[in-house]
């Protein structure tokens, strides 16, 4: 478990909480929106109405204690460059600042923010390759060279096992997980029969993730 800072509850803040919080993480949530903050108070650990834009509001949440701050400000980027600031001026471990276009990345970077999260871009992305090959039921890309898809296994693959296949040699993918009935399992037997039924968690660079969702 992580405690867990998020400053402004847009969509995709108020999302971020939610999901942190199911997931066991302490979740301490700031907004200037006391509607907001009602709002999503039963669904995280404390929820506090407060400009974040005023050091002193900042100071009284105590950031220098948490894991991870969040700064998910959406209606003003020059609040979002002061908040970042003052994070790190006031102890903050990690700093996590949401950027809508590269140059203001660029700019949270320069005046602290550990990491950049470009929520709506990166959504654009997963949704083109989704819609865009035929069988990736889901897909994530973890570096511009290295993805992870979900997809079927070729047909040429039915009946056959993983060793059978010889998957890692032949196609330069490895195959981490089978999803059957809505569950994912991890997959580490060679002798794993591939079936229609199932789902396969594949593994590599992009251009042999691909290559293979082709071949499908």
């Amino acid at each position: 478990m992580r405690s867990i800072l998020i400053i402004g509850l847009g969509r995709f803040g108020t999302n971020l909480a939610r999901k942190l919080y199911e997931l066991g993480n302490e979740v301490l949530v700031a907004d200037i929106d006391e509607k907001l903050i009602n709002d999503l108070a039963p669904y995280v650990t404390r929820a506090q109405i407060g400009d974040c834009t005023d050091a002193d509001v900042l100071r009284s949440l105590g950031v220098s204690n948490f894991d991870l701050c969040f700064v998910c400000i959406s209606d003003s980027f020059q609040s979002s460059l002061e908040i970042t600031s003052m994070l790190k001026e006031l102890g903050a471990k990690h700093v996590v600042a949401k950027a809508d276009r590269e140059i203001h990345a660029k700019l949270l970077k320069k005046i602290g923010a550990d990491d950049i999260i470009f929520p709506e871009r990166d959504m654009a992305q997963r949704a083109a390759v989704k819609y865009s090959a035929r069988y990736a039921f889901d897909y994530i890309e973890l570096t511009p060279e290295y993805s992870i898809a979900e997809t079927l296994p070729p047909e040429s693959w039915i009946g056959r096992t993983v060793r059978d296949v010889d998957v890692r040699n032949t196609h330069r993918i490895n195959i981490i997980g089978v999803k059957k009935d809505g569950r994912i399992l991890p997959l580490t037997a060679a002798d794993h029969v591939f079936s229609r039924d199932e789902h396969l968690i594949i593994a590599g660079g992009k251009r042999d993730v691909f290559h293979l969702m082709d071949k499908i």
